[in-house]
Formats: structure tokens, sequence, C-alpha cells
């Protein structure tokens, strides 16, 4: 098998199909198998809900003009609907790349066992990985921190 060719982009490693490569701790590169723009994508909408959730509608009524208030009444942006859309069309590489990173920013796992946490995560992805996904507290900020662990931002991810 042909080894992939790496592009470097923004100091961050990707092959040619635009998954990200990160540098784990031995310096070996890893294949998140899942590109940073569809993470940045789930991470940004899925902090979009959390906003939402967290907005008190009668703090909304307060103030028409306030964050909470535009916040409450914006029916163009993504739903959580939209999100567990989105994350259902990712394959299952993909899927499992995101629970797995999802773990490691949580603490369940280092980047240093990546490869563990990805097999298990396909592993366990037999039914709905957006539901699974969803059902986690601050996912989003999980997201970040999973990547960020392999020294890499989603802050930088051009949307």
């Amino acid at each position: 098998m042909e080894p992939v060719p790496r592009y470097r982009f923004n100091g961050q490693v990707a092959d040619e199909r635009g998954l990200a490569m990160a540098r784990a701790p031995d310096d070996d590169d890893v294949d998140l198998g899942v590109s940073l723009e569809t993470v940045a994508t789930v991470v940004d909408l899925a902090r979009s809900i959390q906003g939402k959730e967290e907005t008190d509608a009668d703090q909304a009524t307060e103030d028409a003009n306030s964050e909470s208030a535009l916040l409450q009444e914006t029916p163009d942006d993504m739903s959580e609907d939209a999100l567990r859309l989105f994350i259902g069309e990712l394959n299952e590489d993909e899927q499992a790349s995101l629970i797995a990173l999802a773990w490691i920013g949580r603490g369940d796992y280092g980047s240093e066992d990546w490869e563990e946490a990805r097999a298990l995560a396909a592993e366990r992805n037999e039914s709905d990985a957006a539901s699974y996904l969803l059902d986690m507290d601050m996912l989003g900020d999980l997201l970040a921190e999973g990547v960020a662990s392999f020294g890499l931002s989603i802050e930088e991810v051009e949307r």
C-alpha cells in the first residue's frame, strides 16, 4: 500500500483527503479520521444548541435585543435535528472519530491512546452516533479539548 501524501496548512498536517493528521507525544503522525472542518462544524453547532438551552425565556423577554433573545428567535440557525442529520450523514469512521475525540476531551483516554479509543468507538457505534454524542454535556467543548490534546486547534479552522 502506498503512503498517503501529507500536506501542511496553517502549521497543521493533512493528507490528500483533507483529513487531519496530528502529532502524538511520540511525534508519529496520527490520522484523526475526520477533517478539522467537520469537527469545527460539529463544535459550532453543538455550542449553538447548548447556548439556546442555557438561555432563560423570561430573561430573553426582558430585552428583545439581548443575546439570549436573539438565540431564542433565530429560526434559520441549525437546530438539534440538523446537527443530528449532519452527524448521521458522516461515514462510520468519521462518527467513531468524533466519539473518540469526545472521550479524549472528557479525559476517558489520552491522545496516546487514540487507536484504542477509536477502535472501541467504532466497535460500539452500532446504533445512533448522533444521539450518543448529543447526550454528552458540553459536547462542543469536549471535541475541542480532544483536538487540542493532539496539539491542534479548531479555532484556527476557516468556517
